[in-house]
């Protein structure tokens, strides 16, 4: 596949840059223990990570990947799971190998960057200050930035539209059908990280352009895996 030269790189956050699940973990089991359910370890919690935290804390109130009605005391545990996070937003969570490495080639080299997630500002801003990841995005949107969140396209659409790309020369980096998704929606081309937080796809089943191993493949602007 012709290698792609992108203007515009877009970076999801947990799963992608950051390993967040140790410290979702421990927000999620002191949530479930206060209101008296069963608690889950990091490797299934591992699987209900991308879709924002009100999803995250129905699926662990449900302990299912899809749940079909609201947990009755929803409210309760919102409010008791971003006590407790938000204490502990980045006690245990450490960038992925290559990380750092490859935004620092990328800012170098004058690649605009900005990171799209689902995670509520309250939460993202913090991890990415104390990570020495904040100042490499010219613009970051959270899950509640803009009324819709990815899947949807439209906080893709923003960055594009912040730094004023054409969304045919952005790229879409990300873990999990929910950044594929969106990325496709939009118009970018997309790459999927072979580790993360995919849930219940296979890299295969994305369908992504291109796959990374260590974000740091991206340095010198060369897609160095692609899927198809």
């Amino acid at each position: 596949m012709k290698k792609f030269n992108p203007e515009l790189i877009v970076f999801d956050l947990d799963g992608t840059l950051v390993d967040s699940v140790p410290d979702l973990t421990i927000a999620i089991n002191k949530m479930l223990a206060a209101v008296q359910q069963t608690t889950y370890t990091e490797d299934q919690v591992r699987q209900w990570v991308g879709n924002g935290a009100e999803m995250l804390i129905k699926r662990a109130l449900t302990g299912t990947l899809e749940p079909t009605d609201e947990p009755y005391n929803l409210a309760q545990a919102i409010t008791l799971f971003n006590q407790f996070y938000s204490t502990k937003v980045c006690d245990k969570s450490k960038l992925y190998p290559g990380v750092k490495e490859g935004l620092e080639a990328l800012k170098m080299a004058g690649i605009s960057m900005a990171c799209v997630t689902n995670k509520p500002e309250k939460f993202t801003l913090p991890l990415l200050e104390h990570l020495g990841l904040k100042d490499y995005f010219q613009f970051i949107a959270s899950g509640d930035s803009y009324p819709v969140m990815k899947p949807a396209p439209l906080p893709l659409l923003e960055a594009a539209k912040f730094f004023s790309v054409d969304v045919a020369q952005c790229l879409m980096v990300g873990d999990s059908i929910s950044d594929i998704q969106a990325g496709k929606c939009a118009g970018f081309k997309t790459a999927v990280v072979s580790y993360g937080y995919a849930g219940k796809y296979t890299l295969d089943e994305l369908e992504a352009d291109y796959k990374l191993d260590r974000i740091d493949q991206l340095t010198g602007l060369l897609i160095v895996k692609a899927l198809q």
